[in-house]
């Protein structure tokens, strides 16, 4: 048995899956962010060890975070904060597992740069040396 729908009815329907539609195209829109951006810097290690940094605290990042051995952190050059990696960006890189944040900036002598933190494994971050790297990450907000 079939019941009949009144047309008014049908396009009431219609309408209101449209306006679903609709909103939920909007919100995901919203949601995408700025596109990724890709660039190659060079990396460096760095440890939270005395004799390295700047200040009695070598575990004081300069965004005021503190660093414990563990953590994916890495510093930036100050030229790449404003192309989206300000604080607790994450970022990608090439040849590292996982994400990673960044919880520190270095001196403004440094461009296109970044500093992976090693914890306190001075020799891990002497293994890594200097390298190449492509990053990824969120570009700016407009």
């Amino acid at each position: 048995m079939t019941v009949p729908i009144p047309l008014q009815r049908k396009v009431n329907a219609l309408g209101l899956s449209l306006i679903l539609v609709a909103v939920t195209w909007a919100v995901s829109v919203g949601e995408a962010g700025p596109p990724p951006v890709t660039l190659t810097v060079t990396a460096t290690a760095y440890n939270s060890l005395h004799g390295q940094g700047y200040g009695k605290d070598h575990a004081l990042a300069a965004w005021g975070d503190r660093l414990e051995p563990g953590m994916q952190a890495i510093a930036v050059s100050r030229d790449l904060i404003p192309l989206g990696l300000g604080h607790n960006a994450e970022v990608k890189i090439e040849g590292l597992p996982g994400i990673w944040v960044v919880k520190d900036k270095m001196n403004r002598r440094w461009k296109h740069k970044i500093d992976i933190y090693m914890g306190e494994d001075i020799e891990a971050a002497r293994e890594w040396g200097k390298r190449k790297v492509t990053i990824t990450f969120a570009g700016p907000e407009e």
